[in-house]
């Protein structure tokens, strides 16, 4: 399973990004992918305006022209296509991922739950669940679930992922990747056995430096010693269109035999996790932001 990490620069206008977005998705068609994904909120670069009005008129509809009409190229190419934008909500806007299959359906459409609160996103609605597709593909169907940047930073995001049969995790990114969030990735896909293809934005563009990636989650094969590194791969800081290539059956076989996952959990004991009654053992630092018109404070890196 080929999924192309369009790590591309965004132009400064919604039709800017539609004509290069559909460039890069014809080009990572000649390159032999089963799915193109966007970084974090392509319809608009990762822009979050600090003027309300202007902020919900940059919003678009999960129905509008700019969102089908990367449907429509899905078909076209017979390739399914992962678009990210500023998506039309109230109270306020989202940051949203559709997913549309090879025949342009959108089979998944998912808000980023994990909103950066301390920067510029809190000005932005969170939403309200994962959730995971079957995906028709030219190589046969694929369970797709999705996180956007953030919620990589938390294990419950891709926990829930694969508690709901995700084989395969896409995750938009905009922000500094490096040894740490690398590892965050590395660490997900290795104790949940699914595979993870995460694109940035590459260097040039605010707060990013490129290094989108992919892990198989696959840490043990038979007839090999030890563990192995999971690491499909790693780009570089530069634009370009990077490709990886999962081994589904490999994935699917080792999940039947490993112990990682759901294979030894012990649910009932973990009701700590759904609390809101415990004393928090960290305090949420004030940045003076909220989800309401006022100044704002860039708190850098997501």
């Amino acid at each position: 399973m080929n999924i192309a990490l369009l790590q591309i620069l965004p132009e400064q206008t919604l039709e800017g990004n539609l004509q290069k977005g559909i460039e890069a998705c014809r080009r990572a068609k000649e390159q032999g992918a089963d799915i193109a994904l966007f970084p974090e909120m392509w319809s608009v670069g990762y822009r979050i305006p600090e003027d309300f009005q202007a902020l919900k008129q940059s919003a678009i509809e999960t129905g509008s022209p700019f969102v089908t009409r990367f449907g429509t190229l899905a078909r076209e190419l017979d390739m399914a296509i992962g678009i990210t934008l500023l998506e039309k909500h109230e109270p306020l806007p989202r940051n949203t991922l559709c997913l549309f299959d090879r025949f342009g359906r959108m089979v998944l459409s998912y808000a980023k739950v994990h909103t950066c609160d301390f920067g510029d996103e809190c000005r932005l609605s969170p939403g309200d669940d994962f959730y995971v597709a079957e995906l028709d593909t030219a190589r046969g169907p694929v369970k797709i679930g999705a996180m956007i940047c953030y919620d990589r930073e938390f294990p419950e995001s891709a926990r829930i992922l694969m508690l709901k049969g995700a084989e395969l995790i896409l995750v938009p990114n905009a922000c500094p990747m490096e040894i740490n969030r690398l590892s965050q990735l590395r660490a997900r896909a290795f104790e949940n056995m699914v595979g993870i293809a995460t694109v940035n934005y590459p260097a040039g563009q605010p707060d990013c430096n490129g290094h989108s990636s992919a892990f198989d989650g696959i840490a043990y094969r038979p007839g090999e010693p030890g563990s192995r590194d999971t690491l499909v791969v790693e780009a570089g800081e530069s634009e370009g269109i990077y490709m990886a290539a999962f081994p589904l059956k490999e994935l699917r076989d080792y999940r039947k035999h490993e112990v990682h996952g759901n294979a030894y959990r012990y649910p009932q004991k973990y009701a700590i996790l759904t609390s809101e009654t415990i004393d928090e053992p960290f305090i949420r630092p004030d940045f003076g932001l909220n989800r309401k018109p006022g100044p704002s404070t860039q708190a850098g890196g997501r």
